[in-house]
């Protein structure tokens, strides 16, 4: 049957048009750059997803790392972003071979809610090893324990009607209702977390953190999480 890594690894029709892809990697691209602390910083992006806008960000940082589980996602991303020195490309053996101690961002972005907490706690391992003592982890779109479909939806409909794209999401919906996507949702389910749950795993891994005012992307109903090595802190010791 079917998994997540799978699904993400084919076709998958979750924008609606061109317009609603283009809106969406815009505004995480913004939400992404102002984590970026300065032009000199070497920034991962885990679990890039297609990264539409990796160009727009590598002119904001050092280097940029793009890494996603989907052979076929890194495929299209290795050729894309062939010309750009700034931006690197890698696959898990990759990923193990990134320095210690030298990335100064690592963004985590829609991707909780398909990892189960073992493979969360993986990546803050990963994470706490890698980042420099100044380093940031950023989780965002972590979805709230509380949240449901429904608040996705009504989130999707605002974003539609402020972007111009509102009758193409309404028959996006009844596609997506149909989709593999929807019946992965409803067998695999999504993890969700409380803030507090988040908090004091990541404070267990080593990591001082907070609620960020806001989350990367539109849907606000969201939570983003910005961590820092707790340093002095053993890993696991919490």
């Amino acid at each position: 049957m079917m998994n997540w890594r799978e699904y993400w690894n084919g076709p998958h029709p979750i924008y609606v048009n061109a317009r609603h892809r283009a809106l969406h990697f815009s505004l995480i691209a913004r939400d992404i750059a102002a984590l970026i602390a300065s032009r000199d910083s070497i920034v991962l992006d885990y679990g890039c997803g297609e990264a539409d806008t990796a160009s727009e960000l590598s002119q904001r940082c050092g280097k940029l790392y793009l890494f996603d589980t989907a052979d076929a996602v890194r495929a299209r991303l290795a050729q894309k972003h062939a010309g750009d020195a700034r931006i690197v490309v890698i696959d898990e053996p990759g990923l193990a071979n990134v320095p210690d101690g030298s990335l100064d961002l690592i963004v985590v972005n829609s991707v909780l809610q398909y990892l189960g907490e073992a493979e969360l706690v993986s990546i803050l391992d990963f994470a706490r090893a890698k980042l420099k003592p100044s380093g940031k982890l950023a989780l965002g779109d972590v979805i709230p324990a509380d949240a449901n479909a429904v608040s996705d939806t009504l989130a999707l409909l605002d974003f539609a009607f402020k972007g111009g794209f509102l009758i193409a999401a309404l028959i996006g919906l009844v596609r997506t209702a149909l989709s593999d996507y929807r019946k992965l949702r409803d067998r695999l389910g999504l993890t969700r977390y409380t803030q507090a749950q988040m908090l004091a795993l990541l404070q267990k891994h080593g990591f001082a953190a907070q609620l960020a005012a806001r989350n990367i992307g539109h849907n606000q109903g969201r939570m983003l999480f910005l961590a820092v090595r707790e340093l002095g802190v053993e890993a696991g010791s919490g």
